[in-house]
Order: C-alpha cells, then sequence, then structure tokens
C-alpha cells in the first residue's frame, strides 16, 4: 500500500510541476489586493513628439545660432523645455523633453532659370 501511495503521490506532484511549467501566464492575471485601482493607468505615458520648426541657422567659427520656432539660440541654450545640444552647419541637435531630436533645414524649393 505504501508503494502504491508513493507511487500516486508522485504522479500527482509531476503532474502539478508540468501544470506550472506550461501554464505560467495564469499567473499573470491575477491582482494586487493591496494594489490601489487605477494604479496601472496613471504610467506615465511618453508624449507624442511636437512639431518644431528650425527657421534658420548662423554657422561660422566664432558664433552658431540656430533659431527654432522664432527664438534664436545658441548652444546650451533653450526654451519650453528644448535645449539646444550642437548646432552643425545644416542641423541641430536638440533635446525635446527629455527626449533628444535631430532638426533639419527645409530644402527651398528649386527654380529654374528662364532663357
Amino acid at each position: 500500500m505504501s508503494k502504491r501511495l508513493g507511487a500516486l503521490t508522485h504522479r500527482w506532484v509531476l503532474l502539478a510541476a508540468c501544470t506550472l511549467v506550461l501554464l505560467p501566464g495564469a499567473s499573470h492575471g491575477l491582482q494586487d489586493p493591496t494594489r490601489p485601482p487605477g494604479l496601472e493607468e496613471t504610467a506615465a505615458k511618453p508624449a507624442p513628439e511636437r512639431a518644431l520648426a528650425l527657421d534658420s541657422i548662423l554657422f561660422s567659427k566664432d558664433r552658431r545660432v540656430a533659431v527654432i520656432e522664432g527664438e534664436a539660440l545658441r548652444e546650451g541654450q533653450g526654451f519650453d523645455n528644448v535645449r539646444v545640444i550642437r548646432i552643425y552647419a545644416n542641423r541641430v541637435l536638440v533635446t525635446d523633453n527629455g527626449r533628444e531630436r535631430v532638426l533639419y533645414l527645409e530644402r527651398l524649393p528649386q527654380v529654374r532659370g528662364t532663357q
């Protein structure tokens, strides 16, 4: 009887272990009863990327200025959570709400000359 009970217990333990291994997703559906309701919905979502217009770049060996949204800014300066990190001849590296972005000048339309 003891041998039979040991074999039966062994089978149940094996079945329980296989169930836990094969169905791990079932435990993810459980919620912590001590967690306040609605906590999952209040997680910070990243703000959508806003459109920033790079109006012009003044680039020389002595001076670098970028005009962004009508504001003339040097490297290190900023406005409205936008900070200029580096000014290049054709682009500007900025942080916008903590995220790095690269702003490019818009290309002007090419006008063909008449003969």
